[in-house]
């Protein structure tokens, strides 16, 4: 196992009706800003629900903020919450508004222009004003990180920043809020959970036992509650055990000490950017043919994921290896996700332009041994048409 250093200090309120103990984790007398995504929040009683926790305490809204948040509309946010002095923040939405919620919390506090956060691709959050949340899309993490990405669609860019000093101080988990979800973000949010359980999973192995038991765990949760999730919408069990996998899978405890890849997720970056696929829908796309061409330099772990995840012991090493590639697209598309481009209406002329945005965003050594090349994830994803 390789050295870590982990550190989490968000306090999580999990179970049905804690969004009733928000106003016990905000300073009493904070200039708040409530941010939110598309507006479902108000039709689901959410909203409501957060009104009657905070009982009259002063706030503005901010509300807009869309799936891969933009940088445009984050500015705005930005400019609203200076007006107004903001100086606490409460993200209410999925890991889009929790993402521009960090992102808003940053520049608040940063002097220079707010996309060098992202774009210089260097740490340049040292403060940032508090936030909590209240989840209401299980998918990315961010309730529990201190990672985030920004699109700004006019340059066809979808980047990422990371920064300790964006970690939630709260976020509150209630599965009840997700009742209301349609199947494609459910979908969607579990197909992200899984891709980035994988990614800190099947790599090569390190003897980091703990952390391989505790992804395989959430790997069959998933497997076993996924289906279940979009077939029973209002079980309770399912959608919690869903939201504490999503929460878990990139809270840093299954990844530290372990080697990480990510490469699906940078080509994904890019699908999304510039054709507008749902993030966990390029995912979907990308991961089968990745895992196929990498299988060697995977073999070990790619093993152990047969044996362990798809219970596959018989027949030779390559033969496993091909049928553990083959469930996971099976389990993909029994989720509801295309896992060719082609189920995109895409047929690969747009590749060249992907490949170029990886070269201009710096992405030219990814994956666990930095191997993966520019040309490599061309292959990658004619492959996958």
């Amino acid at each position: 196992m390789h050295d870590f250093m982990l550190h989490r200090p968000t306090r999580l309120l999990f179970g049905e009706g804690q969004i009733a103990r928000i106003a016990e984790e905000i300073p009493e007398y904070a200039r708040l800003m409530i941010t939110y995504g598309g507006g479902s929040i108000k039709q689901n009683g959410v909203l409501e629900q957060v009104y009657r926790a905070l009982d009259g305490r002063f706030h503005v809204e901010f509300g807009g903020i869309e799936p891969n948040p933009s940088y445009q509309t984050l500015c705005r946010a930005i400019d609203l919450a200076r007006e107004e002095g903001v100086d606490f923040i409460l993200a209410v939405g999925g890991g889009s508004v929790i993402d521009g919620t960090k992102f808003i919390a940053g520049a608040l506090r940063y002097d220079g222009d707010p996309w060098d956060i992202v774009a210089k691709r260097q740490r340049l959050v040292f403060d940032a004003v508090p936030f909590g949340c209240v989840l209401t899309l299980p998918a990315t993490g961010s309730e529990f990180n201190e990672g985030a990405v920004i699109s700004r669609p006019e340059t066809g860019d979808k980047l990422d920043f990371h920064s300790p000093n964006v970690i939630p101080r709260f976020s509150v988990l209630d599965p009840t809020t997700t009742y209301s979800l349609p199947p494609r973000q459910i979908a969607n949010g579990v197909v992200d959970t899984f891709v980035h359980t994988t990614e800190q999973y099947l790599t090569y192995p390190v003897d980091a036992k703990l952390q391989d038991r505790f992804a395989e765990g959430l790997l069959l949760t998933l497997i076993e509650d996924g289906p279940r999730a979009l077939e029973e919408p209002e079980n309770y069990s399912v959608r919690a055990n869903i939201m504490w996998a999503a929460t878990m899978a990139l809270s840093g405890y299954i990844g530290s000490g372990v080697p990480h890849d990510w490469a699906s997720h940078m080509i994904g970056h890019e699908l999304t950017a510039l054709h507008g696929i749902d993030h966990a829908q390029s995912l979907a796309v990308v991961l089968p043919s990745l895992l196929r061409l990498t299988r060697e330099a995977k073999r070990a772990k790619l093993l152990q994921y047969a044996e362990r995840v798809w219970n596959l012991r018989e027949g030779s090493e390559e033969q496993r290896i091909d049928a553990a590639i083959e469930a996971t697209r099976g389990f993909f598309e029994r989720m509801g996700m295309p896992t060719r481009l082609s189920g995109h209406g895409l047929d690969g002329s747009g590749i060249p332009t992907i490949v170029d945005k990886l070269v201009e965003h710096g992405m030219v050594a990814l994956g666990e041994h930095r191997d993966i090349t520019p040309d490599i994830s061309r292959q990658i994803l004619e492959n996958a048409i």
